[in-house]
């Protein structure tokens, strides 16, 4: 599966991480990145464009919560972004999906999620039957471990939360 950062990789994390704050006149420069910076960031490195999106692998990064992004919750985030195993790619997406933070996908979460992805629902398929495909236990909601087993079964999901996980280059 995913290897753990290297040694040299964690320095060039750093080295980028440095640079991007230096550039930034922010005031929360000194200790990181807030959320505008973080987000052009991801767009400038990974591409990314969608703001929700964005806006959630900030919270996800993001874990003392206090809305800037210290040099170690960026090392610790990014290793998982790009080098994560299977296991932590997973728990990683559930997180940046999860809006509510309530350890469930719900529905609405989940048209959210597939109304941005990659995998475009052909128009006559109705994304509900898609969302029931993934509810096992049929509760309207996704738990973690139906999402998992979801995920497992079927790789390419994890190809369509593709937004929240970089372009591997």
């Amino acid at each position: 599966m995913g290897r753990r950062v290297n040694k040299r990789e964690v320095e060039c994390l750093i080295k980028l991480f440095d640079t991007l704050v230096a550039e930034s006149s922010n005031r929360f420069a000194a200790v990181g990145f807030d959320r505008n910076m973080f987000r052009d960031t991801l767009h400038s490195a990974f591409g990314m464009t969608d703001d929700m999106i964005m806006d959630r692998v900030f919270r996800t990064f993001d874990r003392d919560n206090d809305s800037c992004i210290s040099v170690v919750e960026w090392v610790e985030g990014l290793s998982v972004f790009l080098r994560g195993t299977l296991e932590e790619r997973i728990k990683y997406c559930f997180e940046v999906y999860d809006l509510n933070g309530d350890g469930y996908i719900s529905r609405e979460e989940m048209f959210q999620m597939l109304k941005n992805s990659l995998l475009k629902q052909p128009s006559e398929e109705d994304p509900d039957e898609g969302i029931k495909d993934l509810d096992y236990d049929h509760d309207g909601k996704l738990s973690f471990m139906d999402f998992e087993k979801a995920v497992r079964d079927e790789n390419l999901l994890l190809e369509a939360f593709g937004p929240c996980l970089p372009d591997i280059k």
